[in-house]
């Protein structure tokens, strides 16, 4: 009898001591797993996506801003202009807003830089408005400094933004593992944050700033992006996000794979969701949509809506609101980034308004630019 007594104890000894094993291994395989953070399937971009608002919304710097920089440093972080400026932008149904970050602020000031960040989520979100945040970018001065920012150039399209990284950490590989802990911090801070809707991680990063600066930019610029622009997917990603990652193609011919240069592969076989530009008509923007709908994924037109180019509200958003195309055009309130006036204001001269605004929708003062458009958009988004 006690041997048996004995045999049944040892018996349930080693089937606990399995169990527990086992259980172990099954939560520490499980912990992995969910460290462990892959490309979304098409799959699973389409449930988060049914799951989603028609998104509209805009590229947002506070007019009180010439660049990131002092969109984000505690000199210049401006909460009242921030406030005031999404409160327009929740009168006309937007629920999106595309907001661009700089390392520079993270590495002078890490804890002030999410403190404010939190801040104008807390904006954001009293205002019914979701954001998408844009990590690195290659347009512009590609010698960005902390401090104070220079004064607008007058009359001159967007003559103070710069570029993140700059070309000196860009050509500078030992700065590299600052650009990692710089990305896995940050994304890993708000990495669970519902307030973000997505991370684009690199705003186009093979653009080579044409007239603007294209004499001092390094000639090796795409071949030193390439291999980083992959990095920084990695890096995103290792910090396990809730939130999809993207970066936009945005010039180029996307009809088939063949077409694809090398970078534009990369940005589309990375990304979560399908992000891109498109600052022309109506049938470009819809021969665009075609294309690029072969992965099968969601689609968001990151930047859009040039007048000149013929790229409007007016043409541009029942195309896309037809084919559930997220919509943020470039510019909102006319400030210190003077993108009223358009991209050729670097090689030819203006000293007035131009006659036909490139960019934005509000004067300064909260008027609109042009109330049939402010009251199209209030139609498209349900507001009117």
């Amino acid at each position: 009898m006690k041997k048996n007594i004995i045999i049944v104890l040892f018996m349930a000894a080693l089937g606990w001591a399995c169990n527990n094993s086992t259980s172990n291994t099954s939560d520490a395989a499980a912990t992995e797993d969910a460290a462990t953070r892959t490309i979304w399937s098409s799959e699973k971009a389409n449930d988060w996506y049914r799951a989603q608002p028609w998104y509209v919304g805009a590229n947002f710097l506070p007019s009180s801003a010439i660049n990131q920089l002092e969109m984000w440093q505690a000199a210049t972080f401006d909460t009242a202009t921030i406030d005031r400026e999404l409160a327009l932008a929740e009168s006309i149904g937007m629920n999106v807003m595309r907001v661009y970050l700089h390392n520079l602020v993270w590495q002078h000031d890490e804890e002030g830089f999410y403190s404010r960040v939190d801040q104008f989520l807390q904006i954001a979100e009293k205002h019914g408005i979701k954001i998408l945040f844009t990590i690195f970018d290659s347009c512009w001065d590609p010698f960005p400094k902390a401090g104070k920012q220079r004064a607008p150039q007058p009359y001159v399209h967007n003559s103070g933004w710069v570029q993140s990284p700059g070309q000196e950490i860009l050509k500078d590989s030992t700065q590299y593992g600052m650009m990692e802990s710089y990305v896995k911090a940050f994304v890993g801070r708000f990495a669970k944050d519902d307030r973000i809707i997505m991370w684009d991680v690199w705003n186009e990063p093979d653009n080579m700033t044409g007239p603007s600066y294209e004499k001092v930019e390094t000639p090796d610029k795409v071949a030193l992006v390439l291999p980083l622009l992959k990095k920084t997917f990695e890096w995103a990603r290792a910090a396990n996000p809730s939130q999809p990652l993207t970066s936009g193609v945005w010039a180029g011919n996307w009809e088939s794979d063949s077409t694809l240069k090398p970078l534009e592969k990369l940005q589309l076989e990375e990304s979560d969701v399908i992000s891109f530009h498109c600052y022309d008509d109506s049938a470009t923007l819809s021969k665009k949509i075609n294309q690029l709908q072969r992965y099968h994924k969601p689609l968001f037109c990151t930047e859009y809506m040039a007048r000149p180019n013929g790229s409007t509200f007016q043409s541009s958003l029942p195309v896309a609101k037809a084919n559930k195309v997220a919509m943020i055009n470039w510019g909102f309130v006319d400030g210190k980034s003077q993108t009223i006036y358009p991209w050729d204001s670097w090689t030819k001269k203006y000293t007035a308004e131009p006659p036909l605004w490139f960019h934005d929708i509000f004067r300064n003062d909260g008027t609109p630019y042009k109330q049939e458009e402010v009251d199209f958009i209030k139609k498209m988004t349900g507001k009117l």
